[in-house]
């Protein structure tokens, strides 16, 4: 139960939310289900949908509510932005040096995080998705990486509705891409269950290992979206790289 729990927030991340918290609650309707799988102490993995670049503010919002600090992977690139490199960088967030020599570095930092009882929060798609419908596409193997590494569970959550403020790589013109700011959106955020990895531990990380893994992972998020969205998921998870039409109901 919110406000239950230990919350053991610095003096930055209280920065951020006395910042964010406002807005937010000005820009959005929550809805909040499944913070009783939050674990309330140990090191955990959060795979979470990536939907819009507004999310991660309402999955932020959603994970500060259930006590328990989040490390974001993020890209290296938003690190070098004026003050809010310094808000990451202070709540620790984790650089992800996509392309480079140290690509690898998030992958260790993610791992030593967990193993000290701590939450590490990844969008396993790696990008807003491009699903036509934005569903949940094929994943990145590194949440199920992190997990089988260190035996920690893994926390599927689900979100809708951040896009209704901040569309997704819409097309024609700019105002196609407009921040919606009225009227106040709807945004739901689901955690579920523990995601059952147990028939992979214990066996040498293949690539077909963490391909299976990371397709566990990723079925237990979009069950959790369809259940949100009240529709059943596409058959086929898709894996093109491509613009998607402005989904907004």
């Amino acid at each position: 139960m919110p406000g239950s729990r230990h919350t053991p927030y610095g003096f930055w991340y209280r920065l951020a939310a006395a910042i964010a918290k406002p807005v937010l609650f000005v820009l959005v309707r929550h809805r909040w289900r499944g913070q009783e799988h939050i674990p309330a102490e140990g090191g955990f993995i959060t795979a979470v949908n990536h939907i819009s670049y507004f999310d991660p503010l309402t999955y932020g919002h959603f994970q500060y509510d259930s006590g328990r600090p989040p490390r974001l992977l993020a890209k290296a690139s938003l690190f070098g932005i004026p003050f809010v490199g310094r808000v990451l960088r202070r709540t620790a967030q984790i650089p992800v040096h996509r392309g480079t020599a140290d690509a690898a570095l998030a992958l260790r930092e993610a791992v030593e995080a967990v193993r000290k009882g701590e939450c590490v929060a990844i969008y396993p798609e790696g990008t807003v998705t491009r699903d036509p419908g934005l569903w949940p596409m094929t994943a990145k193997t590194g949440a199920a990486r992190i997990a089988l590494m260190t035996g920690a569970p893994v926390i599927p959550v689900a979100q809708w509705g951040a896009h209704r403020i901040m569309p997704p790589y819409a097309r024609g013109g700019r105002g196609d891409r407009r921040v919606r700011l009225v009227p106040r959106q709807r945004v739901q955020v689901v955690a579920g269950p523990p995601v059952d990895l147990s028939r992979h531990q214990g066996v040498p990380l293949t690539p077909e290992v963490l391909k299976e893994a990371t397709e566990d992972i990723m079925s237990a998020i979009t069950a959790l979206l369809a259940e949100i969205r009240d529709e059943p998921p596409p058959v086929a998870r898709a894996a093109v790289r491509r613009a998607v039409r402005d989904v907004t109901q």
